[in-house]
Order: C-alpha cells, then structure tokens, then sequence
C-alpha cells in the first residue's frame, strides 16, 4: 500500500520504520531533511514539502509535536488537505486536542477524504519494536483501512468511538495518569530516601508487590537512576498534554485539581532549565523541595 509518513521525531522515525518492513510503500517527509536519510537508505521515498509527499498516498500517517505543527500540515501553505486525493484516509497518531480533531473531522469531511484519530501509548523503544498500543476513533471503514498501520506498528488497538475525538480524549486521560504516577512516585521516594531507606530497594518492594505495571517499573527505575537525558518524551511534551487535558476539562465542565498541580510542576522544570530533559523529570522536584542532592 502507498502509504505517506509525516513526522520522524523519535516515535516518528521507529513507526515508518515498521512500515517500510511490513513491506509497505513508503514517502515520508519532515522539517528537518537529515532525520528522512535513515529512511531514504531503507527504500523510502523522501518529499520535499508536504504537498508533495501526499499526491498519490493512499493513507496518511501524521506524528507531530502539537496541534501548532499538525495545523501548519495540514492547513498552511504546503497544507495537505487540499491536495489529498479524494478517498485518501489520514491517521493522525499525534496526542492533540479534542478541539484539534473536530476541526479536522469536519475538514477532512468537507473535502472528501477520511479521517482516523489513532494516538499511541509507548515510549521510542515501543515503538522501534512496533510494540505500541493504538487508541482509535473514526467511521467504521475508515478505521477497517488504518488497521494496515496499525498492525505494522502496534501490539493491540482499541477502537473507542466513531468520533475521532474521543481517541484523543482517552490519550490525554491516560498522559494525565501517567504525569499523576511520576509526581507521586518522586514524592513517595523523596519520603523514603529522606527516612534513610534506598530508593532502588524501595522501588523494589512497590514493583514486585502492589504495584507491578509496566508505569511504575519504567518511570520509578527513571527517578531512582536520574535517567532524564536523552528525553523519551521531553518535558514541554508533557506539560502541553497535561494542558490540554485541563482545556478538555474546562469544555466538559469536569475539575481536575490533580491536573492543575502538574501543570505548576511542569512549568517549575521548565522553567529552571529542564525544558530538553524527559518528562519524569518532574519525579525529582520533589527530592529538591525536600533539601536532598
């Protein structure tokens, strides 16, 4: 199948990759040229604008930072929605707001084209392994087409609803729970280290009895070993989901005081310079407010 890929951040790059081994034909364009050339010497075809990239796609596959660079794609100069053959389907795989996706339901309906929201929950490693789990929201048949990508590049997808929005509601939930499990991880560490107990045998004790998931083993072995760097989400990435979701709690009328705080715990990290760390960062504020190294 022709499949177009825009976007090869660090999720990006892993999921085209699973594409081009699926066997799929693949075009994929990115801002920046240089992160194209991996894909470029694995049989992908590399397009100069987005306009381009799309012409004879018969899916479109967008991972992009925010909903500023999935507009500037889909609505800007180069925009792709004008030039999408009538038929074509996108899957939009960014974590985006649920206002993002009704403006590009109805723009993808106008024009003729289907419209898939499947954002993904993994981190760069889950998804070089093509180990990611899909959210997914759209018309029936659209989302029968996108299950093309979908086997290419994750272990299991969820279909939620015919609305697209609702896949990035349930994407923005779950980002909101696992910012909620990195704030209360660092607090619950700071506590014990603080009380002389090691953090590493304590982070132990939570993962082989109550608390045996996938969350806490990932981002408490982070806090405990100060893994922050490189970033395999970076922490403005986190505080725009952590934003949105509290936008998405202002348009349904639901209180989300947990939210607000990690938002404030964001903005701290960011603004004392870890804006290029990775989201679990915000783990080792409270070891700081606590007086420790």
């Amino acid at each position: 199948m022709d499949i177009t890929f825009i976007g090869l951040g660090r999720m990006g790059l892993a999921m085209a990759e699973n594409l081009l081994k699926a066997g799929h034909r693949v075009t994929v364009y990115n801002r920046s040229p240089k992160k194209a050339e991996t894909l470029a010497a694995q049989g992908a075809v590399v397009a100069p604008t987005p306009a381009a990239a799309v012409d004879h796609a018969e899916i479109v596959v967008t991972m992009l930072a925010d909903d500023k660079a999935l507009d500037g794609i889909c609505f800007g100069p180069e925009g792709i929605i004008t030039r999408l053959p009538k038929g074509t389907l996108h899957v939009s795989c960014s974590t985006i707001s649920v206002t993002m996706a009704d403006r590009l339901s109805a723009a993808h309906a106008d024009a003729g084209h289907d419209f898939v929201s499947a954002p993904v929950f993994g981190r760069p490693e889950a998804a070089a392994a093509g180990n990611l789990f899909i959210v997914a929201a759209g018309a029936r048949a659209a989302l029968e087409k996108a299950q093309t990508v979908f086997s290419a590049i994750g272990q299991k997808s969820f279909i939620v609803s015919e609305e697209p929005r609702a896949a990035n509601l349930v994407k923005l939930s779950g980002n909101f729970l696992i910012a909620s499990v990195i704030e209360s991880l660092g607090e619950a560490m700071a506590l014990v280290e603080k009380g002389g107990i090691d953090k590493k045998a304590y982070l132990e004790i939570l993962t082989s009895t109550l608390f045996n998931a996938p969350v806490y083993k990932t981002y408490g072995g982070l806090i405990a070993d100060q893994k922050f760097d490189p970033a395999g989400f970076a922490a403005p990435l986190g505080q725009k989901d952590v934003r949105l979701t509290l936008e998405a709690g202002e348009l349904l009328g639901v209180p989300l005081p947990i939210a607000s705080l990690l938002r404030d715990r964001f903005l701290r990290l960011i603004a004392q310079g870890g804006e290029n760390l990775d989201w679990s960062a915000i783990g080792a504020l409270p070891a700081k407010d606590a007086g420790l190294k």
